[in-house]
């Protein structure tokens, strides 16, 4: 009788080991955006609608997993009431009165984030500004110019930028997609704000902060839009002929941009926010060549300076702080191409193997022109564009 119920206790013991073990286990899984859609769907129906930023209510979509290194946890942002105060308020428009009721609000919880895109000896770090519905555009560069591979033994990685939509009813359903698509490519960082064209600035200061927390030893960006065109060969070999290059930052410079006085422009910047005659030099937002380093220090310099409307302008903010001229490049088109002489420019794939960059294409044009610019086609001057 007594080892019987030894026997039984010991079955017992066993027992409620094996499950205490399982639910630790359980625990320890980290937890799938996917599984979340249902909450995230409850929490995008009930988001305070009074926000600009739009954020999920109590940070529900985020993945508590991902937060290491990134430092903020709380989407709470608050309008700066006192800011209806200035007699000026009034007169700038329903679209610039809410950029400037929310401007103090700068960085935001990360929902979508992979800080091991850097934990390798990674040498150009791909970067694009994307928005959720444009899978398409996203899927055509994966194929072409944003491939993970090496070139001449140099790694490349693609990451694209990413806040959260803006469209009410289909905001869950949209969400739950682009958590698959990660889930499928792992080359997403997601922040908690609504994107819109005013917000560009937040993707800007959220990767200059991102960056300098997960990719310290990464010596170059390329940073541009979902739907230009780039020779990653053409970069590759530019930034080896510009390694000893230091503050190096290149692109389709603009010298003598002006602010538009029009209100009904989206460019629109009144004189309270922006006085003088021409923006500082800064580089077309379409696409761009940095250096690791640099963009470390513009990091600091976007923390002096406060949030613009425009994120082409406010990159050239951050360079008149540190005192850095950007490089014209002649490659890089971020206006497109116009060529009298060869016909339709836009279409002849000799001449995108002279270039950098080209925006603008479809995902479509993008593909088509890829093979094209990589098949053995015969061309002349072969050269890329210094």
């Amino acid at each position: 009788i007594l080892q019987g119920i030894i026997l039984v206790i010991i079955l017992v013991v066993t027992i409620v080991l094996v499950q205490a073990a399982m639910l630790r286990n359980q625990d320890s899984v980290p937890k799938k955006h996917y599984q979340d859609t249902q909450k995230a769907s409850k929490s995008l129906a009930s988001r305070q609608q009074s926000s600009f930023w739009m954020q999920y209510e109590n940070g529900s979509l985020i993945d508590k997993s991902i937060v290491q290194g990134w430092d903020v946890t709380n989407a709470n942002c608050s309008a700066n009431s006192s800011m209806v105060k200035n007699p000026w308020f009034s007169k700038v428009g329903e679209r610039i009165q809410r950029f400037l009721l929310y401007r103090h609000c700068r960085y935001f919880p990360m929902i979508l984030n992979h800080p091991e895109k850097c934990g390798e000896d990674i040498y150009l770090l791909m970067v694009v500004k994307s928005v959720i519905t444009q899978y398409k555009r996203r899927e055509a560069i994966r194929k072409t110019w944003g491939q993970e591979k090496e070139i001449r033994g140099k790694k490349i990685r693609l990451l694209f930028l990413l806040g959260t939509d803006s469209k009410g009813e289909e905001q869950a359903h949209h969400q739950k997609l682009l958590e698959y698509e990660d889930r499928v490519f792992g080359d997403i960082l997601q922040w908690d704000f609504e994107d819109s064209f005013y917000n560009l600035t937040l993707k800007e200061v959220g990767f200059l902060k991102w960056f300098s927390i997960y990719c310290q030893r990464v010596p170059y960006i390329f940073k541009g839009d979902d739907d230009v065109f780039v020779n990653t060969v053409n970069v590759i070999g530019f930034l080896e002929s510009n390694k000893n290059t230091t503050d190096l930052i290149t692109g389709d410079v603009l010298t003598t941009s002006a602010p538009s006085r029009d209100m009904n422009s989206k460019y629109f910047i009144p004189g309270v926010m922006f006085s003088e005659t021409f923006y500082p030099p800064y580089v077309g937002g379409g696409g761009f060549l940095m250096g690791g380093p640099l963009a470390m220090r513009m990091y600091g310099a976007s923390n002096e300076l406060e949030l613009f409307p425009i994120d082409d302008v406010f990159i050239g903010m951050c360079l008149r702080v540190l005192q850095v001229s950007p490089m014209h490049h002649s490659g890089i088109k971020t206006l497109g191409i116009k060529v009298k002489s060869r016909g339709n420019g836009m279409k002849d794939p000799c001449l995108y193997r002279n270039l950098l960059l080209v925006h603008k294409l479809t995902p479509d044009e993008l593909i088509q022109m890829w093979e094209q610019v990589n098949s053995n086609l015969i061309c002349t001057q072969a050269k890329y564009i210094e």
